[in-house]
């Protein structure tokens, strides 16, 4: 497994372009050069090392990062684990409060609808993901970030800056896994 993430990497190494940010990313300066995206990036490449299905996730406020996270679902058997999850729980115990406003989510794959409904019910502004689900063409994350049930809103930004690679990490993690049974 690290044998073929070495080999990912240096296939992206000409690739990295963190000087294609998009207007939004701009705004959240973490560090002088620093794009949150990238950060979840490199979250999802710890994840991938580890074993786990490579997802990053990075929780921003006042162009700050206040947490990131990867899957851990494999190394503590818990099936609510998602990267999402894990950042929005340590965002929650930095800020010391459950609200989570004025934050906004950078995430390698578009949220899953428990994770879009966490992050609805943890007052985040936006999130925003660097590559589709394969499988989303009935728009539920749309659905639940703007459901009338609920008392907030988040809206939801696609930004394919990342999406090559984003993706590309994934294909290679399911490949290796397939190869391997």
């Amino acid at each position: 497994m690290q044998k073929l993430y070495h080999l990912f990497m240096k296939s992206f190494k000409d690739q990295k372009n963190v000087k294609n940010l998009t207007e939004q990313s701009k705004k959240c300066a973490c560090k002088p050069g620093q794009n949150p995206m990238q950060v979840a990036l490199d979250e999802a490449k710890k994840a991938f090392k580890k074993g786990e299905v490579p997802i990053g996730a990075v929780i921003v406020r006042d162009g700050k990062i206040i947490s990131k996270a990867h899957n851990m679902r494999e190394k503590k058997q818990n099936a609510l684990l998602h990267a999402e999850i894990v950042c929005i729980n340590k965002a929650c115990k930095k800020l010391h409060s459950w609200r989570l406003e004025n934050c906004e989510m950078f995430v390698t794959l578009e949220p899953c609808p428990m994770c879009a409904g966490a992050i609805v019910n943890a007052r985040l502004s936006r999130v925003t993901f660097a590559c589709q689900e394969k499988t989303s063409n009935d728009h539920i994350l749309e659905t639940i970030l703007q459901s009338p049930r609920l008392n907030h809103t988040c809206q939801s930004v696609f930004d394919n800056t990342f999406e090559t690679e984003a993706s590309e990490l994934l294909s290679t993690f399911f490949k290796t896994k397939r190869n391997q049974s």
